[in-house]
């Protein structure tokens, strides 16, 4: 082995809550965990403003102070935390390679990949400025919807996730406004005539964005536009939803582990965070398309950490698993 490539008991691929809980429970599993927080340190809670909704917070506390909590209590056990990501990896052998950066070449005897998933978003420049500001768009109504209780919003999609978060929204706003950009929706029948046969839900089919409204500071409304007549109309609301899908950050695994028809990591045994792949192991968004909360995340990457530790535990007899991370 060349002098230049590090050695590694655990390396954890990806931060925000799976990565850092990952690395909380390895760390103190005395498996020395290395961890790369990836180019969005602390993943998508760093851009939500207000979280309500995860235990032991009963204030709440913004997305990137949770973040940087959960980093320094990984670090406490010590967890080493490096910039930077992963832009290559190699699981065809024994040894499981990647690479930092496409420079630096990292051999590891277990892998824990928790490198979530993006939102898809229209792309709009008034979109992504209310986005950045936290004044009123979000990818995510049950982590969002509660602060806009009794106020009129609009979400965007058409498929069940649309549909179903639409429906969410409809038992807390006054109003839902739904934009379908075709004639039809693309959701299950019985998802789609939920939200049509919600009182408070107006449809509008044809129908995209052209605008995201607001005062410079919080969203007020919404500028769409007809595709079939080109007809505009504004849409007064606070708050402004985009449920159009979730893009899995795992293409540079594509290679070696199963991936399933959207690119998300298909667990090998359902209940536990093992891949196809020995030693290498998934938590939170990256495999996880249907809850996708912070919680299960973290969950999710206590998991890959026990059974991280378990295969190390199975494979060196010299490893001891400390049953003190076991609760």
């Amino acid at each position: 082995m060349s002098d230049n490539i590090e050695k590694v008991k655990c390396l954890i691929i990806g931060s925000g809550p799976a990565g850092y809980t990952a690395a909380i429970y390895a760390a103190r599993a005395n498996m020395n965990p290395v961890l790369y927080q990836g180019n969005q340190p602390g993943g998508q809670l760093t851009t939500t403003n207000d979280v309500e909704n995860f235990p032991g917070y009963p204030e709440g506390i913004t997305g990137p102070e949770m973040m940087l909590q959960l980093q320094a209590q990984a670090e406490r056990f010590g967890t080493d935390i490096r910039n930077g990501w992963i832009t290559k990896v190699d699981f065809s052998g024994d040894v499981h390679k990647v690479w930092v950066n496409d420079e630096t070449e990292i051999h590891s005897d277990t892998i824990i990949i928790s490198t979530g998933a993006s939102a898809k978003y229209l792309g709009l420049e008034s979109e992504q400025k209310y986005l950045k500001l936290g004044g009123g768009v979000s990818a995510c109504a049950v982590c969002d919807g509660f602060f806009y209780r009794n106020q009129e919003v609009v979400i965007v999609g058409a498929g069940d996730s649309a549909c179903e978060e639409a429906h969410y929204l409809s038992k807390l706003c006054k109003k839902v406004t739904m934009l379908v950009r075709r004639d039809e929706f693309r959701a299950s029948k019985i998802m789609a005539e939920r939200v049509k046969n919600t009182e408070n839900i107006e449809i509008l089919y044809n129908t995209e964005t052209d605008e995201v409204l607001g005062d410079g500071q919080v969203v007020t409304g919404v500028r769409v536009f007809n595709n079939q007549t080109n007809e505009k109309q504004e849409i007064p609301a606070t708050g402004f939803f985009v449920a159009i899908g979730h893009k899995p950050n795992t293409d540079i695994f594509k290679d070696y582990l199963d991936l399933d028809e959207t690119g998300y990591i298909i667990n090998a045994k359902p209940g536990t965070s093992k891949t196809n792949i020995e030693g290498v192991f998934v938590s939170g968004d990256a495999a996880d398309h249907v809850y996708r909360q912070a919680i299960t995340a973290a969950g999710t990457g206590c998991m890959a950490a026990l059974d991280a530790e378990r295969y190390l535990a199975a494979k060196d007899a010299s490893f001891e698993v400390n049953t003190a991370t076991n609760y």
